[in-house]
């Protein structure tokens, strides 16, 4: 871990945190290393962390809780409402997935042209998992793959803005505001599309082809609105169905 000598140490020491926040080292709702920890880590004294870690609470970036010190969750307030909005109006599913394709796209692009090595070895491990999930039909893993891979790569495409936002949205679709993830792999056949479909994704960002990337990402969040919306008007017909079945409860005998 990188040591800071600074003379203004405190402030030092909050700068050096916030920029781990920022570029997306430290997430939201992770806990900090114990103080004494930390500041023997960083070489520095506990006071000035401590004071350090001052600062950054009031600026709403860490917050003290039971058990220590943690990244703040601070985009989810802000999204909250809005996905509460979504929720109950789910005729815009249409407009989140259009903006979707836009971010994704977007994200995919950037991340062939600025991916490290790093960032392309962590790739090609998700994509591993994601296949043996596949060969195994696990649908709860290789949804939870799904999501790691588009993280992953909002983080190969190094846009603060776009990770920390990505990133925020991403922790409260899992709560299935707009579709059930694990419905989808529960279906064969869209399960093997959405693997193609990955690996597509995948293969561009890894082989730098900002234009490939950027095409597959679109195509795969258009595919999977289609998707959604086929296993929406399925519950529907299905609920009518058995409406019909249940007609006798509504009529007198």
């Amino acid at each position: 871990m990188e040591r800071i000598r600074h003379p203004r140490i405190a402030q030092a020491i909050a700068d050096h945190i916030e920029k781990l926040i920022l570029q997306g080292v430290l997430r939201p709702g992770e806990r900090l290393t114990p103080e004494r920890e930390l500041a023997e880590k960083l070489d520095v004294s506990r006071p000035s962390l401590r004071d350090a870690i001052e600062m950054l609470v009031e600026r709403g970036l860490l917050t003290r809780a039971r058990g220590g010190t943690f990244v703040a969750q601070f985009l989810s307030p802000l999204l909250k409402p809005l996905a509460s909005l979504l929720q109950d109006n789910p005729e815009v599913t249409g407009d989140y997935f259009e903006f979707r394709e836009m971010i994704e796209a977007q994200a995919a692009r950037y991340a062939a042209r600025r991916a490290s090595d790093i960032d392309r070895q962590a790739i090609e491990d998700c994509v591993a998992r994601m296949k043996a999930a596949h060969e195994l039909e696990d649908p709860e893993q290789e949804a939870q793959a799904d999501v790691d891979l588009h993280l992953l790569i909002y983080e190969a495409a190094h846009n603060a803005v776009l990770l920390h936002f990505m990133r925020a949205l991403v922790e409260l679709l899992r709560s299935n505001i707009f579709y059930s993830r694990q419905q989808l792999y529960q279906r064969s056949a869209v399960r093997n599309k959405l693997l193609v479909q990955h690996l597509a994704i995948a293969e561009a960002v890894l082989a730098g082809d900002p234009e490939a990337a950027e095409r597959a990402a679109a195509e795969h969040v258009r595919f999977t609105f289609e998707s959604v919306e086929a296993i929406r008007r399925d519950s529907m017909r299905l609920q009518a169905s058995l409406l019909r079945v249940e007609r006798s409860d509504y009529l007198a005998r």
